[in-house]
């Protein structure tokens, strides 16, 4: 986090106590039950929905504000930056389950339950007209027609953007290092935008592929994996550009320093992960 005028001291900051974990909570209640009215056709649902962004957005600027105010305040020291580092390491490495468990699922239905229906008696046990070929749509009528989507242009121009934001997020990280803060800020800002421009351009994909290709979240497992994958590594790269740009903004405030910045660095790991997922994506989903 920012500079710290305890650095070495003996003690553990414990902050007094928080109303925002119970905020929290209250959120994800809202989300809960929007959700589940939102998918069974409730008219509450999208409204409910609505009311636990707003929560979730109050709480974050709250809590996030707090533990910035701490940090610039000089209360955190060595053990602090050491929690702060462990637990950004563990929340990534859920995270990284979190997407193994959908590429798992990808790898099973495409290279192990594909060629298995394959060696069944179609005709006696599935549909007469069943090929055990990827992409399967399911027995006829069942599934519209669909087109695949390929690498190419968008998927390899958003490749080049993401790993082109990785370069310039390095650049700046190094820059503040060297307290260069004109020029982190400059490439910080380079870095967000790409982010930015990634998610336009995969907006534009989904339209494309609803429209012209007929695929949809609806188009067999092809169709429910590949927007599963796609669609949460979009929402990541929207969580990790609102996390650069919060760091942005505090570094034009004057935060950070040189040897403490470790809001800095938390968003960079979040964001080089994020890269790394996409790799996957762009070879596995795109490509094979």
């Amino acid at each position: 986090m920012g500079a710290s005028s305890t650095q070495g001291a003996p003690y553990y900051y414990v902050p007094p106590p928080s109303k925002w974990p119970m905020v929290g909570s209250i959120a994800l209640t809202f989300f809960g039950f929007g959700m589940a009215s939102w998918v069974n056709g409730s008219p509450l649902g999208m409204p409910m929905f609505g009311i636990f962004l707003a929560i979730l957005v109050y709480m974050m600027i709250g809590w996030f504000g707090e533990v910035s105010r701490e940090s610039e305040g000089g209360q955190y020291n060595q053990r602090v930056d050491l929690s702060f580092r462990w637990s950004m390491s563990w929340f990534i490495f859920s995270e990284v389950m979190f997407f193994a468990a959908f590429f798992g699922a990808l790898f099973y239905a495409r290279t192990i339950t594909m060629p298995w229906l394959g060696d069944l008696d179609n005709k006696a046990i599935l549909w007469p007209d069943f090929t055990a070929v990827w992409p399967n749509a399911g027995p006829g009528g069942i599934v519209d027609k669909f087109q695949t989507m390929g690498p190419w242009p968008i998927p390899t121009i958003n490749t080049a953007l993401l790993l082109s934001s990785g370069v310039t997020l390095t650049i700046a990280h190094h820059a503040l290092k060297d307290n260069k803060r004109a020029s982190t800020s400059f490439w910080l800002l380079v870095t967000v935008l790409l982010g930015f421009t990634f998610l336009g351009f995969q907006a534009y994909e989904y339209a494309h592929a609803y429209s012209e290709l007929n695929l949809k979240l609806s188009s067999g497992i092809y169709g429910s994996t590949f927007f599963m994958l796609t669609g949460f590594h979009g929402f990541h790269v929207t969580v990790g550009a609102l996390m650069l740009s919060v760091v942005l903004f505090r570094l034009i405030k004057g935060h950070f320093s040189p040897d403490h910045h470790f809001a800095f660095e938390a968003a960079a790991w979040y964001w080089h992960f994020v890269d790394v997922v996409w790799l996957g994506l762009y070879v596995v989903v795109y490509w094979l």
